[in-house]
C-alpha cells in the first residue's frame, strides 16, 4: 500500500482554513469522485475522503493543514501524479492568484 503524506503551513487561522478544506473537499469530490465527510473540531477539522482504492484524512488546523492518504495496489501505481495533483491543488487554494495574474497552473495546456 502506497501512502501519500502532505504538510502546508498557512497564516489563515481556522475560519478561512475551513473555508479553503470545503473549497479542497468539493473539488475531490469533482474532480476525483471523491466521497468526502467533514467534522468540524474546535480546534481542529477533518475532511474524510474515499473512493474505490483511495482513503484518508485532510487535518485542518489554524496554522495548517496535514493530508494523508491511503492508496491501493493499482492506485498507488499512479502515486506520483496523484500526490503533484493534490499539492498542486491545496497550492491554488492556499495561495490564490493576484488580481490581474495567472496561476501557472491556468496556463497549463492539456494534451489531447
Amino acid at each position: 500500500m502506497s501512502v501519500i503524506h502532505i504538510h502546508r503551513h498557512h497564516h489563515l487561522g481556522l475560519e478561512e482554513a475551513r473555508k479553503v478544506a470545503f473549497l479542497w473537499a468539493e473539488q475531490a469530490e469533482e474532480q476525483f469522485d471523491m466521497e468526502c465527510a467533514y467534522e468540524e473540531g474546535d480546534t481542529l477539522d477533518t475532511v474524510y475522503f474515499s473512493r474505490a482504492g483511495v482513503k484518508g484524512t485532510l487535518q485542518v488546523q489554524h496554522d495548517q493543514f496535514e493530508l494523508r492518504a491511503e492508496l491501493g495496489f493499482l492506485v498507488g501505481a499512479f502515486k506520483s501524479r496523484i500526490e503533484q495533483e493534490i499539492a498542486e491543488q491545496l497550492d491554488t487554494l492556499l495561495h490564490p492568484a493576484e488580481p490581474g495574474k495567472k496561476h501557472k497552473h491556468a496556463t497549463k495546456k492539456k494534451k489531447g
